[in-house]
């Protein structure tokens, strides 16, 4: 179904984005079952740059990266597996604060080593910020890939009247991602197939698929 309706407005969509970036807009919205899609995201191409970005949304800002209620389960059931690829900043504030914390408006977050990046941040050689969760994933140390919030940034999920919206965040940071994504064509819905399948289910992708091909 397609509907134009006005867009809630989009909260601080990440834990390292000043509240200056909100703002609202008119558009036409996919609604799939109870999840609501905007044109906006639709129509972005999307495509991460970490050598231009040096994964800076996981640093810059004033809170962690929104958490799921399950999902702090989760990451204290592998943390054993995960403190080898943490900086040991990031170890003693997990330790002695928990592996959640909370933002201004009582919602469950990252916690952040000394107002900064993320607990779970490493740093490469080069300066990358990297995910010391999704490394440990990847190696097959634990089984929990990383918050669903991260792997499915630069969209956020805004519950509200029923609704999931999938809300498209833009900011300075991933202005390369943006040139990138639209040097080569790629779609932010196709950029993010791997993290909506795993919110949402491949079923719901696909029919997703379908109508925005369909046009």
């Amino acid at each position: 179904m397609v509907y134009k309706s006005q867009s809630p407005e989009v909260p601080r969509p990440t834990s390292h984005v000043p509240k200056s970036k909100k703002k609202c807009y008119l558009c036409t919205m996919i609604i799939l079952d109870n999840v609501v899609v905007t044109d906006e995201f639709l129509n972005a191409k999307f495509c991460c740059s970490l050598p231009r970005c040096k994964g800076w949304c996981c640093v810059a800002g004033d809170a962690g990266a929104p958490l799921e209620a399950d999902e702090i389960q989760q990451i204290e059931d592998n943390l054993d597996a995960i403190k080898p690829y943490m900086r040991p900043e990031g170890i003693k504030v997990v330790e002695e604060n928990d592996v959640y914390d909370y933002d201004e408006t009582g919602e469950l977050v990252t916690p952040l080593v000394n107002g900064e990046e993320c607990a779970f941040v490493y740093f490469h050689d080069n300066g990358t910020a990297l995910c010391a969760i999704e490394k440990a994933y990847l190696e097959g140390k634990c089984d929990f890939w990383k918050p669903i919030s991260c792997h499915l940034y630069p969209i956020r999920l805004v519950e509200k009247d029923g609704f999931t919206h999938v809300l498209y965040h833009e900011w300075s940071v991933c202005v390369p991602a943006k040139r990138k994504g639209e040097r080569e064509g790629i779609p932010l819905w196709k950029f993010l197939r791997e993290p909506m399948i795993r919110k949402f289910g491949e079923e719901w992708y696909n029919r997703l698929e379908k109508l925005i091909l369909k046009g």
